[in-house]
């Protein structure tokens, strides 16, 4: 048996070096043991941290190099030799990292995808309070995860609260970041931790002005904001009385978010985007360029979701810039509709093509796929809250009526969302863009203007 040494249970770059030699050396995966720092491990066992550690790189698909640096951070104390077990494998077939067949590679994405999730749920859930601290402002944080991710998120955390002084504690390590440069420290305590300061009411009315009753049914709240974390946001302590008033504040909650919340709905909003750019919920994720997520105003009274991007979008990551995004242009400004005042997405947030010599050519998404976005979709409008949403094509069209439909079947009338806001439907403008006949283009065209100018008013109207 040989030891391999990593410096910390999130160590990725010291998994690779080690990986690397001991697959160079065609050590087996069942005669490697892993071991974190200086923590116990097989007294048998022959430690190899003092031995030559340079082998020849060799290439894996990146994929593999993007899984196995969440898989790390996974609190499995197996996650090490898991990954050397299947890059042993991969290194002789290549393509297994396809398979999603291949019990290890399931159970592999199973845990990056929980650790996805708590990366998630610590830019969600953490909140800061102050502290007093002499004539500057300091805050802190306590926060549970349930894998090794703080390293992983502490990038998220600088970036979003870079002009202020703060401190990240958690039972494994904590952070501190005091405008310059962000250090580490040991693990702490739940007590080391602030329990209120004076924003707190802030938090409070945050919560109070988003709650949505229409989603408090017990699964889905534990799934969405579980009870470990109840104790640490002071916005918890209003869900009885909220439910209990949840009718009386209904009409009010979607006036105060707007007027005074706009900065937790931006956070909120970029986190989200942020977790979408590593989606890997269909496959459509490994042969597109990127995520191209939603783009606009987020207090946007008006919502457009087309199909998917297309090939310029995938690129650029912005959604309705190529070809049928100028067509849409064009009919806005025809239209009256201000295209910097609305919030545009897509039903499906990666491009499917089919690849002919050095063109990709635009590939309809399937069931599948849209069902797989679904989630991002229905968060895009949790945070937006249109009063209008309009699809644009088929596609859109499932996915914001949650059943297949045709053009010419829900055309031209209005449709009751789940969400009690109003859902129009209409073609989408690559189609203008596929018809032969000048006319019959230019009467489309036309159609299709009505059709956003009748948006517009039932937006006036409803607003």
């Amino acid at each position: 048996m040989r030891i391999a040494r990593v410096e910390a249970a999130d160590d990725f770059e010291g998994w690779r070096d080690a990986a690397r030699v001991l697959a160079a050396a065609n050590v087996p995966a069942d005669h490697v043991v892993w071991q974190v720092g200086d923590a116990a491990t097989d007294l048998f066992a022959t430690d190899t941290s003092g031995e030559a550690n340079y082998a020849a790189p060799f290439t894996v698909p990146r994929p593999f190099v993007a899984l196995a640096r969440s898989v790390v951070c996974h609190r499995d104390p197996e996650r090490f030799a898991l990954l050397y077990a299947f890059l042993r494998r991969l290194r002789a077939q290549p393509a297994l990292i396809e398979d999603r067949a291949d019990p290890l590679l399931h159970r592999l994405e199973a845990m990056a995808k929980e650790v996805r999730r708590d990366i998630h749920k610590m830019r969600a859930f953490l909140r800061f309070r102050e502290v007093a601290e002499g004539a500057e402002r300091r805050f802190v944080a306590w926060f549970e995860p349930d894998n090794h991710i703080v390293r992983a998120n502490a990038g998220f955390f600088v970036d979003r609260f870079a002009s202020m002084r703060w401190s990240i504690l958690t039972p494994e390590l904590s952070l501190h970041w005091d405008g310059v440069a962000l250090l580490e420290g040991p693990g702490a305590q739940r007590t080391d931790a602030p329990l209120g300061d004076p924003i707190e009411a802030m938090w409070q009315t945050y919560y109070g002005s988003i709650f949505n009753p229409a989603r408090v049914k017990i699964g889905a709240m534990l799934k969405e904001m579980p009870r470990k974390y109840w104790k640490n946001m002071p916005e918890t302590a209003l869900v009885p009385s909220l439910i209990a008033s949840a009718q009386a504040r209904e009409s009010a909650m979607v006036t105060a978010s707007r007027e005074n919340l706009g900065a937790n709905v931006a956070g909120s909003w970029e986190a989200l985007r942020e977790e979408a750019m590593g989606c890997t919920r269909c496959p459509l994720y490994k042969d597109a360029t990127q995520t191209v997520f939603g783009e606009g105003p987020l207090d946007a009274k008006l919502m457009f979701v087309g199909e998917q991007p297309g090939d310029q979008e995938d690129q650029a990551g912005k959604p309705f810039i190529g070809p049928s995004g100028r067509v849409f242009d064009e009919a806005l400004e025809k239209a009256g509709v201000d295209r910097a005042r609305v919030y545009v997405t897509n039903a499906v947030k990666h491009f499917k093509y089919e690849q002919r010599g050095k063109r990709r050519i635009h590939s309809k998404p399937n069931a599948g796929e849209i069902k797989a976005c679904r989630w991002w979709y229905a968060q895009e409008r949790e945070l937006i809250r249109p009063v209008v949403t309009v699809a644009l094509g088929a596609t859109a069209a499932r996915q914001m009526l949650g059943k297949a439909v045709t053009i010419s079947g829900t055309r031209g009338e209005a449709h009751r969302l789940e969400d009690g806001s109003e859902g129009w439907v209409t073609i989408h403008p690559s189609f203008l863009l596929r018809i032969q006949d000048k006319s019959d283009a230019d009467a489309e065209s036309a159609r299709f203007i009505e059709d956003l100018k009748r948006v517009k008013a039932r937006v006036q109207a409803l607003s």
